[in-house]
């Protein structure tokens, strides 16, 4: 392959980011021992900060973006990979600080590389991608922490983006009583079709009244909001609940009391994805092949080309997209 398309990020005069599609040559790929021609990549909220500049996501420009790839190897001086082998790469610098998956080829650390499990094609790894691995990794951490179906029911906050959808299915489907809480409420059919019990606004909380510690009502959480809300959960885990902190879609702070943990025992866990390494990545990836692979991943994921990529980022930071968009990106 003498040159390649890819969609890179660069930096104008002001310091603005912005992306565009070129073409570069393999030389000008970063180091790494695992080069992949990558078949498919998705479209994170991430993603959609770092290509139209609204968050300052990249941290070296010119930067290829997609902080998710899947595909086949093709050189590889990692002895753990041979040319042909299936393998997915998501998360650490890739797409913000090292070329990521938005290109036809890629090259990253073996290290960042694990095998694709049996149970799924290249399609369906990006069709979970990053939001994917992020919400088992909290399934996973919350039951290592003694979580288990019949201790009550979970929420999950933030329900219809890319992580809450695929939470609620995953956990639904291991037996869970899952609560969807999500201030969309034209979203109830969609979040009870991916296996959530009831489905709660948010707008039915007052946040400006939540107490210390109030009724104890759920023995897991999955926040992906942060702020107000994620006091509101903590001070209604029941004793000995575990919370997964994933994300801060509504606030990085978060101004709540000692109570729930020393008088409840209650564990807030903190789930990195981004540099989570092995073997816990691969753990949780041959997870999401078996027992956490969502039944409705074909309903809540739309395949668009690569040449469409450019349009789609909008519709990411207006809070128009539910589920996955996998990126089509070998012809």
């Amino acid at each position: 392959m003498t040159s390649f398309k890819a969609y890179q990020i660069e930096q104008d005069d002001s310091g603005k980011a912005f992306g565009h599609m070129t073409r570069l040559t393999p030389d000008q790929l970063d180091e790494g021992e695992v080069t992949i021609r990558v078949h498919y990549s998705s479209v994170n909220y991430k993603d959609a900060l770092a290509a139209t500049g609204k968050g300052k996501i990249i941290r070296r420009f010119p930067c290829v973006g997609g902080i998710d790839m899947a595909g086949e190897v093709t050189e590889s001086a990692d002895p753990r990979f041979k040319p042909g082998d299936k393998v997915i790469a998501t998360s650490f610098d890739i797409g913000v600080a090292h070329h990521g998956g938005y290109a036809e080829l890629a090259r990253v650390p073996g290290r960042w590389v694990v095998p694709l499990p049996a149970g799924l094609d290249l399609q369906a790894a990006m069709a979970l991608g990053t939001a994917g691995f992020t919400a088992a990794l909290g399934i996973v951490r919350m039951e290592d922490n003694g979580l288990a179906p019949e201790n009550g029911p979970v929420v999950v906050t933030g329900a219809t983006g890319g992580v809450g959808g695929l939470a609620i299915d995953m956990l639904s489907q291991r037996g869970y009583h899952v609560v969807a809480l999500t201030g969309k409420d034209t979203e109830e059919d969609y979040l009870r079709m991916l296996g959530a019990a009831e489905v709660k606004l948010t707008s039915t909380i007052d946040l400006e009244k939540v107490r210390a510690l109030d009724t104890g009502i759920w023995a897991g959480a999955v926040d992906n909001v942060g702020g107000p809300i994620l006091h509101w959960v903590l001070a209604h885990m029941k004793q000995a609940g575990t919370v997964a902190s994933i994300g801060n879609a509504a606030s990085f702070k978060l101004d709540t009391t000692v109570f729930p943990f020393i008088l409840r025992g209650v564990s807030l866990l903190g789930v990195d994805s981004g540099y989570m390494g092995f073997p816990t990545r691969q753990r949780v990836w041959d997870r999401l092949a078996t027992d956490l692979k969502p039944r409705h991943l074909a309903e809540v994921t739309r395949v668009i080309d690569f040449d469409a990529l450019p349009g789609c980022f909008d519709d990411f930071i207006g809070g128009r997209v539910k589920g996955r968009t996998v990126v089509k990106i070998a012809a």
